[in-house]
């Protein structure tokens, strides 16, 4: 593997929320996940995992420095704004420190544009200081004007990191996608974060990611405060990298 290479996998390893939200999930899988968490070649800034686990992780990371982020309104985007606060209260309680909210994309998109808004004010209050990351699924819109104005929308109300997809729907994550809310994100009057998610399966599909964010934000914005991946196979294939092994294609979905 060319030293460039393991390089650009360690800085991919360093920003990767390492997730588990399969529809199979239990809790030894749960176990598996945070030990994969904190091993070699070293910690990733988080996992993302379903709510009902966020106590346990809690448990079993106990003083590891990996954070616990869990999905609220996940994955259609469609249950009542009650109901996610609900959801966002109780994973708080339960131990978890970032909120990813799926942004009602469908709802947004046929033009309730205030009912979208209101959910991430509410959810970003319910988050009570964590960090609140806005899933726009924007693979399922119909241009990238929209793209634009959802990220816009959530920035403004209060999302630290705008986030492309749940891993859930047919088209995940896009460079043109990403390089558009990267440029809401440098016209921002505050610092906000990226987090691709969905699709994202190998060493090069990483670095793509990463030349974007340096091209547009410059080359020492990345950090785990400002970007993460959001991927669960990606992270054998940077383990592999970093060993000098080959680097294939992740297996198993987002």
């Amino acid at each position: 593997m060319p030293e460039p290479s393991i390089a650009t996998a360690r800085r991919a390893l360093a920003l990767l929320d390492l997730t588990d939200l399969s529809d199979n999930a239990d809790e030894a899988g749960l176990a598996a996940l945070c030990a994969r968490a904190v091993g070699a070649p070293g910690p990733v800034p988080a996992i993302c995992i379903w709510p009902r686990f966020v106590a346990q992780a809690r448990t079993m990371l106990g003083r590891a420095p990996v954070r616990i982020a869990t999905v609220v309104n996940f994955p259609q985007g469609e249950s009542t704004g009650a109901d996610v606060l609900a959801e966002t209260q109780g994973a708080v309680a339960a131990g978890a420190d970032e909120i990813d909210l799926v942004l009602p994309w469908r709802a947004f998109l046929g033009g309730d544009v205030a009912g979208a808004e209101a959910m991430v004010r509410a959810v970003k209050d319910g988050c009570d200081g964590r960090t609140l990351k806005v899933i726009l699924e924007t693979g399922e819109y119909p241009d990238l004007d929209r793209v634009r104005a959802a990220s816009e929308l959530a920035i403004a109300a209060g999302a630290d990191f705008i986030k492309t997809s749940t891993g859930k729907t047919a088209h995940s994550a896009s460079l043109p996608a990403a390089r558009t809310m990267l440029e809401v994100i440098a016209g921002s009057d505050r610092p906000v974060g990226l987090k691709p998610s969905g699709g994202i399966r190998t060493l090069a599909d990483a670095a793509s990611y990463l030349d974007l964010a340096d091209e547009i934000m410059g080359p020492h914005w990345a950090r785990p405060d400002t970007f993460r991946f959001g991927a669960s196979g990606l992270h054998q294939v940077l383990v592999d990298a970093i060993a000098g092994e080959a680097s294939g294609e992740a297996s198993g979905s987002y």
